[in-house]
Formats: C-alpha cells, sequence, structure tokens
C-alpha cells in the first residue's frame, strides 16, 4: 500500500509565535514531523512514499531530496512533488497521479497519532478489504477528542458508516475527523471531480465522498493532535510519552 503526506502548507501561525524552522522540519521529540511520518510508514509496511512539499520552502525541499536519496540506497522508493499550492485538497489532487491502482494512505505532515494506533488502523482496513463480501472504500480517522479550532465533525450510524460530515456538531456526532485518510482508488474520481467545480478544502471532499456514495467507515483513535501553534509542539511530545 502506497502512503502520502501532504507537507506544502506554510505554517504561518508556527511562524508568526517565533518558531523559525519550516513546519515539516518541526521536531517532535527526537524526529522532524516529516521524518517522522516516513518512518512510521515504512515500518507498517509502504510499498512507496509520496510526498507534496511547498516549492517556497527549499530546507524542506533539500532535506526530502536528501531522504529521497538514502531511500533509493535502500532500495525503497520515495517520490517527491515540490509544488506550492492554494490548498490540502490541491495538495491531494498533485498527488492522485501517482495513488492510482490500489488502496492508500493520506495524512497531512503535522498529525500526531501513536504508532501503535495507527498499526490497529492499518490492520483494520486491510483485513475489512480482504476476502469480505462487504468491502470498505475509505476507512476514516476519527477521535472523540477535541483540540483543534475549526472542527470537522463525523455523523456515523451504528455500524460505524459515515453519514455526515459537519462544521457544526450534531446532537449525535462526538467525533471529529483525524485528519488521516485510508482510501481506495475511486475516492480519486471523487477529488478530480472536486477540483473541475471549484471547490477547495478537504472537509468538501469528504462530503462529497458520502454524496457520492462511497461507503466510508471511521475508525475511533483514542487521540490525535495536529501542530498549529507553537504550544502544540509541546502538548504532541506529552502525548506521545503518556504510557511510557
Amino acid at each position: 500500500m502506497k502512503f502520502a503526506i501532504i507537507a506544502a502548507g506554510e505554517g504561518s501561525r508556527l511562524v508568526q509565535e517565533g518558531v523559525s524552522l519550516p513546519k515539516p522540519l518541526v521536531r517532535i521529540g527526537t524526529e522532524s514531523m516529516i521524518d517522522r511520518l516516513m518512518n512510521i510508514f515504512r515500518r507498517q509496511g509502504a510499498t512507496e512514499i509520496v510526498s507534496i512539499v511547498n516549492e517556497r520552502m527549499p530546507e524542506v525541499v533539500t532535506h526530502v531530496k536528501k531522504r529521497q536519496q538514502e531511500m533509493a540506497q535502500e532500495g525503497f522508493p520515495l517520490r517527491i512533488v515540490v509544488k506550492s499550492t492554494p490548498s490540502s485538497m490541491h495538495s491531494f489532487y498533485e498527488l492522485s497521479p501517482y495513488l492510482e491502482g490500489e488502496p492508500f494512505c493520506l495524512t497531512t505532515v503535522d498529525t500526531i497519532f501513536r504508532e501503535e494506533d495507527f498499526k490497529v488502523y492499518i490492520q483494520e482496513f486491510l483485513q475489512a478489504n480482504t476476502g469480505s463480501s462487504v468491502q470498505t472504500d475509505g476507512l476514516m480517522a476519527v477521535t472523540g477528542f477535541v483540540d483543534d479550532e475549526k472542527p470537522l465533525y463525523v455523523l456515523t450510524d451504528e455500524d460505524m458508516y459515515i453519514r455526515g460530515f459537519y462544521d457544526d456538531p450534531p446532537v449525535s456526532a462526538p467525533l471529529v475527523s483525524g485528519g488521516i485518510y485510508l482510501l481506495s482508488p475511486p475516492a480519486l474520481t471523487t477529488l478530480r471531480q472536486c477540483i473541475s467545480e471549484g471547490k477547495s478544502r478537504m472537509r468538501n471532499f469528504q462530503r462529497q465522498l458520502v454524496a457520492d456514495g462511497l461507503r466510508l467507515k471511521a475508525y475511533v483513535f483514542p487521540k490525535i493532535l495536529d501542530v498549529d501553534h507553537a504550544s502544540d509542539i509541546q502538548k504532541a511530545e506529552a502525548f506521545l510519552k503518556e504510557g511510557i
């Protein structure tokens, strides 16, 4: 399975709060955020990693190209797209030609989760799509931990199939999107439709997946964090140390 990382945002809030490193290179513990994801993905069976980075961040471009060379020496493919885009959904679109033909996992570079939770999440998706008469088109990470300034609320049925995504919390939707997506190839058709219609933002893409009738199931993580502010760095480090 291929894994994809959106790392093309500008991280403007971190810059305003005095963080000098570009967001993908901000360290959580001993690893930069982009390296952390790449290392987790490889340990969890990635056949290839695809990442988009911002052309206006030369430090990040240099860093990922160095990683690309290192991985190539180990026989592992890392594909890099260097481009600035207006939104995460547009970044996803730039990656989409390299995600055809098999299920894939997509996330943004600042999404922080425990690897043990992520491992079970991947296994759940693979099992649901192997030898089963009822397959899912996507397994979307959700969490009951709400720490986002503008969370996207997720409404599910009793079997955890997603019925809708909402900016405002429905009474019966205590879960929010975690920003990690396990998707099958039909999702790329919806993505291209969204782009052709001038839509933006990943939440609108997710809404269109439901509108198009794709079978999306929610998978609950105990906790997922995003690193948007300088204070989130310490929160993320503390979170990953919990239970150690």
